[in-house]
């Protein structure tokens, strides 16, 4: 059931990356006024929500297009590469942004901040991340997390594993797993396709992020967003082969040959530093947003055939090669 539209609200997107797609896709749903804000005033598909140029870091562009926000779902992301440099400036925008409109702030963050950790992923773990990537993941959300004791905001934080689903492409299950499936390749996976690993379907993570900017509980604190139950990358993939109908092919480059691939491939570079997500358990606990909000999420293969969909969609060519029935 949508929740109880107000007529006053206004949810405002910073970032048109998929998560704030997805974002956009939920708030129609639910019959939301939403506006998205980019840097280059363009989106892929607005799914309805009035698109505005506007740069966060840019304090008189960032108040012109987020005026009148009563919410603001802080979904910017720097280039993976420039994380360290470019993500602080996001924060300090969409915090003095925020306190001067009296907006809440949303913001869609990950699990790095925990660095390596044996057992479930807890809201409760301390942040040991050694890494550049899980360092600043961790500055940032203190920062924020902090402006909210101070009064300077209103704030919430809901974390996500690795993504699939529509618009993702930069993911471990994301190109190089549907759209090789599609054009009748292997899937290519770095780390270990036995260890178990939690996947966030997108629309479930945007669907969370929503409902944590409308529960005042929220306010103040990190929450797991749901996830459908842990599998590993080989049960991952093979689900998707086996919705094509197709038997599964897969090539899991292990931590070596990932090193070695990073000396040519600067992205493969940059994944290596938090290569331990991939072939150690990363398994997600979400008990906490279960016990207060109750916990929805897509079965993986609802997720998958929604995804599925997406990539044919998205690129017509492989509507023919990825159209045999699960029969053949």
């Amino acid at each position: 059931m949508n929740a109880k539209v107000n007529p006053s609200e206004l949810h405002v997107i910073v970032g048109a990356g998929p998560l704030g797609l997805a974002i956009a896709r939920e708030l129609k749903h639910q019959g939301k006024k939403a506006r998205i804000v980019s840097r280059s005033g363009k989106v892929v598909d607005s799914c309805g929500a009035e698109v505005v140029k506007g740069d966060i870091t840019n304090p008189a562009s960032a108040l012109n297009a987020c005026h009148g926000a009563t919410v603001l779902y802080h979904c910017a992301q720097a280039p993976y590469h420039r994380w360290p440099e470019e993500s602080p400036p996001l924060m300090d925008g969409i915090i003095q942004t925020a306190s001067k409109l009296g907006a809440k702030v949303v913001y869609g963050d990950n699990l790095y901040m925990y660095g390596e950790v044996k057992g479930p992923l807890k809201e409760t773990l301390p942040h040991l991340a050694h890494t550049r990537k899980g360092i600043i993941r961790s500055q940032l959300a203190n920062q924020l997390l902090e402006a909210h004791k101070k009064g300077l905001v209103r704030a919430t934080i809901g974390q996500g594993s690795d993504f699939y689903g529509p618009h993702v492409r930069l993911s471990s299950v994301g190109e190089l797993v549907f759209r090789n499936a599609l054009q009748g390749k292997g899937a290519q996976y770095l780390g270990s396709k036995t260890t178990p690993h939690t996947y966030t379907f997108i629309d479930d993570f945007a669907r969370a992020l929503v409902l944590l900017g409308q529960d005042e509980r929220a306010l103040g604190q990190s929450w797991h967003v749901p996830n459908a139950p842990t599998v590993s990358a080989g049960e991952f993939v093979d689900m998707v082969y086996g919705q094509l109908g197709r038997k599964t092919q897969l090539m899991v480059i292990p931590r070596f040959g990932s090193k070695l691939l990073g000396l040519i491939n600067p992205m493969v570079r940059e994944v290596n530093e938090v290569f331990y997500h991939h072939d150690q358990p990363y398994i997600v606990d979400h008990s906490k947003f279960e016990r207060t909000f109750g916990a929805q999420y897509t079965p993986l293969k609802d997720g998958i055939q929604q995804t599925l969909a997406w990539y044919r969609s998205a690129h017509p060519e492989l509507q023919a090669s990825g159209s045999r029935s699960a029969s053949v």
